[in-house]
């Protein structure tokens, strides 16, 4: 009688102790490299963590439903993204204005893809858009309130809401086509209209800026 055949069996990731007051966050960007890699569809608590090397109950401890982990994924990189493209440095200077988009999606793809992928998915799923609508407007908040720095007489929302658009748009196309300089020359053009925006608008607030015809 002869032995069966023997199946070679795929190698497991090593599972590794995560540390107290880290695994939180390792299990986080473990579910945006799922997700980024191959779809919302592939998002599932073995998938997390083998991708995080951890054992399948931590996940369940930390999130307990599915919904809460794409909610607080998306939340995580929402808050991450503000912070490293610099949407508001604070200092009111067009010149720093969002001067850390280019690298952001350079460093960080799969946090944008991550993002792309859910805010698509939320068509197909009705029940994920207040969440997702609630935490994107921290992106436009972030974008109007810098623009009010900037220019005298503050920023309404058709202004933050085009200059908003063009910065996820930029965001995309350099995800997406890996052109970073096209990316570049167009925030270095948008600064300049900023720019004169805000000189426009200093000259009209400024009394006697205006002469009236002979």
């Amino acid at each position: 009688m002869t032995d069966s055949p023997k199946v070679a069996r795929k190698p497991r990731r090593p599972r590794k102790r995560v540390q107290y007051g880290e695994g939180r966050e390792a299990l986080l960007k473990a579910a945006v490299r799922v997700v980024a890699r191959g779809g919302l569809r592939e998002l599932t608590y073995r998938a997390v963590a083998e991708e995080a090397g951890v054992t399948h109950g931590l996940v369940v401890h930390h999130f307990g439903s599915r919904d809460a982990l794409i909610a607080e994924a998306f939340a995580h990189t929402v808050r991450a993204s503000v912070r490293s493209s610099l949407l508001e440095p604070g200092t009111g200077e067009v010149t720093d204005f969002a001067t850390g988009l280019t690298t952001m999606v350079t460093s960080e793809p799969e946090t944008q893809a991550f993002q792309y992928e859910l805010l698509l998915e939320s068509r197909r799923r009705p029940e994920l858009l207040p969440r997702i609508r609630e935490l994107y407007d921290e992106y436009f908040d972030a974008t109007r309130r810098e623009l009010a720095r900037m220019l005298p007489g503050g920023a309404d929302f058709p202004l933050a809401g085009l200059v908003f658009a063009a910065l996820e748009g930029l965001v995309l196309h350099q995800l997406v086509l890996a052109d970073s300089e096209m990316t570049e020359a167009a925030l270095t053009e948008l600064r300049s209209l900023l720019k004169v925006l805000a000189t426009d608008r200093a000259g009209q607030a400024t009394p006697g800026a205006t002469t009236k015809a002979s």
